[in-house]
């Protein structure tokens, strides 16, 4: 067991002939005491603030595993969202050109019909054309001709013309 300053302070020593002076003696115990005294105060507050600092070491070492683990789940929750992001934008892009293809078939197709419609509409040009061309020459003819007269000399002639294939088939008739 350590010496406390209490166990300095009484202790005796025998007295023997020619011995020290007590005198003396006491006065350097008194002042070990005080030494002794202070050494074991400053020992306590040291002893004191290592358990503090052991504490806060502690809590920070504590703050550390924390923060450690912290940025573990924040590296793999990032992780994590750039791989969903990856994810996603493949299936955006894969959409889109989908959509893409979609859009460049029905555009084709739309192109194809416009262009058959348009073959059908110049064959319909042409064969209108063609009739319109008919009938405008038919009236030139009409009009570079003999005039109307002609037109009632020939009606006149196929009249004429009618009856005597009727007569000519009443005969005939008659005959057999």
């Amino acid at each position: 067991m350590p010496l406390t300053p209490l166990d300095i302070h009484n202790k005796e020593f025998s007295r023997r002939i020619r011995g020290y002076d007590e005198d003396e003696v006491n006065e350097f115990l008194d002042q070990v005491i005080k030494d002794y005294e202070i050494v074991i105060r400053e020992n306590k507050e040291l002893h004191n603030q290592l358990l503090s600092m052991q504490d806060k070491l502690d809590h920070f070492a504590n703050i550390e595993e924390t923060l450690s683990k912290t940025i573990i789940v924040a590296q793999e929750a990032a992780d994590e969202v750039k791989n969903n992001a990856k994810k996603e934008s493949q299936l955006i892009v894969k959409e889109a050109e989908k959509n893409a293809d979609r859009i460049v078939n029905e555009a084709l197709a739309k192109s194809r019909r416009i262009a058959m419609e348009v073959e059908e509409l110049k064959k319909q040009a042409s064969i209108y054309r063609a009739r319109f061309r008919t009938l405008v020459e038919a009236q030139l003819d009409l009009l570079s001709g003999d005039g109307w007269d002609t037109l009632e000399t020939r009606e006149l002639e196929r009249s004429y013309e009618g009856e005597r294939e009727r007569e000519r088939e009443r005969e005939a008739k008659e005959i057999y």
